[in-house]
């Protein structure tokens, strides 16, 4: 069972403060949502999460059956989307994820692959380099690098963004089967998105 655990956080920029004493703890099954005005940092508290940045206070911790998992070894155990996640153009979606999970140091499963590209609806763009791919098929594309490894915590950062209305079912199914796997934070002002949770923080105060 993983759980994880955030206290006191606190992020500043140079002496700009983006926010400060984000604590909460978060179980299998649960989905939280963070809010907050442009600016508010939704972004910079889930690269926090998943290691990409350092807090300037605070600590974020994730366990498993209440032992606590390095830091190091926490890109095992997360997926994340976001728009800052870059694809890399000169790819094709295939090499894309090969690239993902080597990063991750996770073993290249081509029928997964495959499988999670039939359900993205993206099963005829496989060799298709991504500079080919439209904004609407690089976050499908994005949301299969976060999911190919069934990780117990899923960082979503605008996951609809691009998405037209079978993108966005997608992703709700995603947050609704997730539950049975583990935990899920996503960071948004869609209403459609924060009502997938059972918690909100706003970070806008």
């Amino acid at each position: 069972m993983y759980s994880l655990k955030t206290t006191n956080i606190c992020k500043y920029y140079s002496s700009t403060l983006v926010f400060k004493g984000v604590s909460f703890q978060l179980n299998p099954g649960e989905v939280l949502a963070v809010t907050g005005w442009n600016g508010s940092g939704k972004s910079t508290l889930l690269r926090i999460i998943a290691g990409l940045v350092r807090p300037s206070a605070g600590r974020v911790e994730m366990f498993f059956k209440n032992e606590p998992i390095l830091k190091e070894s926490r890109r095992r155990f997360l997926g994340m989307v976001a728009p800052s996640l870059a694809l890399y153009e000169e790819l094709t979606a295939f090499e894309n994820l090969e690239f993902f999970c080597r990063v991750r140091g996770i073993s290249y499963d081509r029928k997964k692959c495959l499988n999670l590209m039939e359900r993205f609806e993206l099963i005829e763009q496989t060799k298709k380099m991504c500079r080919n791919y439209s904004s609407g098929m690089k976050q499908r594309l994005k949301l299969i690098q976060a999911l190919l490894h069934n990780p117990p915590l899923l960082l979503l950062d605008e996951p609809g963004c691009n998405l037209d209305s079978k993108g966005i079912k997608i992703v709700e199914d995603i947050i609704s089967d997730h539950r049975q796997l583990g935990m899920t934070v996503i960071a948004s002002n869609e209403k459609r998105e924060v009502d997938y949770a059972d918690r909100v923080i706003n970070l806008s105060g």
